[in-house]
This record gives C-alpha cells, structure tokens and sequence, in this order.
C-alpha cells in the first residue's frame, strides 16, 4: 500500500526517503501531513526546542512513609500524602 518516497528537507534541502514503514505509523498516528525535516534536522530541531524550556523547579519534602527527604516536581498541597521514588512504587498498582 504505500511506497518509499523521496521528500526535500526544508532545513538543509537535503533528499531524504520517507520509507513505508513510517508512512505506515504517521497514518496509524492520524498524522496529516509528510515530514518537512529530514531526521537529523528532526532531532536538531527537538534539541534546540528543549533548550528554550525553562529547568524544572523542584521541591524539597519530606516522604509520607520513610520519612526520607526527597524532591518532587510539584508544590504538595498538604492535603494528600507524598512518597519518595521507592515508597511511591510501593503504593502503585502494577501497570500490567
């Protein structure tokens, strides 16, 4: 059903083959549209991209079952119990 095409990257203007396979997962994604970039001007993109994002700010608490100072990427409220990494496995159902 689909074919290998050959597409220009919009970056480098580099030929680059966007294979059946992919063209198979972008249309099991519902993606519309062909990739603009080839994949290492995808990459470079999602690189640059990331670094524009601010540190993640963490906070300091100290764990509901062990006791343990860890840190959390949110502000607790206070109303709900918060685990270390360890603990919180503990409390978690398999994902399977």
């Amino acid at each position: 059903m689909y074919q290998d095409e050959t597409l220009v990257c919009r970056d480098c203007g580099q030929e680059f083959v966007f294979t059946a396979s992919e063209q198979a997962f972008f249309a099991e994604k519902g993606f519309q549209n062909k990739p603009r970039r080839c994949p290492a001007c995808r990459a470079a993109f999602r690189a640059q991209k990331g670094e524009n994002r601010p540190p993640r700010e963490m906070f300091t608490v100290i764990c509901a079952d062990c006791g343990r100072e860890t840190q959390v990427p949110f502000q607790p409220r206070g109303d709900r119990p918060v685990y270390c990494r360890e603990c919180l496995a503990n409390h978690q159902a398999p994902r399977y």
